[in-house]
């Protein structure tokens, strides 16, 4: 690494951390060669992922997009935005470790429902009503009845 101040290669690192919530790597460094101190950030190289739309167009990955819909379907629920950081985090992981360069949007909809269902029932069926675009009540009671079906198993389950 050339030192910014004198531009001689030898310098070598004294710290590194973390930074940017484990994301980067934060390095002091110090040159052999005039004494002084820098610090440069690592950042992990991702691939670059392309979304494919409804209509086949197609358009680079946009995180904020993800996380923009489940703010939406969170609005006034009991859940913190912690929550929902980690959320977008677990689905974007999933999708960075699949190593493809493109990923349609039925497949980010379906993850992001999936985790919603988890965490909260009713952000989950407002996320649906508009990733699913339901036409008409009775569509959007089939999927309240999958839901309530499912929750009624669960609970079954555990009070055996």
């Amino acid at each position: 690494m050339k030192c910014p101040y004198c531009g001689k290669e030898d310098t070598r690192v004294i710290d590194s951390r973390p930074a940017d919530g484990d994301t980067s790597i934060r390095r002091r460094r110090i040159c052999d060669a005039c004494g002084k101190r820098f610090t440069t950030y690592e950042k992990i190289e991702t691939i670059p992922l392309v979304v494919i739309k409804k209509d086949n167009n197609r358009e680079p990955y946009d995180r904020s997009k993800i996380e923009g819909g489940i703010l939406r379907a969170c609005h006034k629920r009991p859940v913190s935005i912690n929550q929902i950081k980690k959320l977008v985090d677990e689905i974007e992981t999933e999708i960075y470790s699949r190593e493809e360069k493109e990923i349609s949007s039925r497949e980010i909809g379906e993850l992001v429902m999936s985790r919603l269902k988890d965490l909260d029932p009713v952000a989950y069926v407002r996320f649906a009503s508009v990733y699913r675009e339901f036409k008409d009540v009775e569509t959007f009671m089939d999927e309240l009845k999958k839901i309530l079906k499912t929750e009624d198993d669960g609970s079954a389950k555990s009070a055996q």
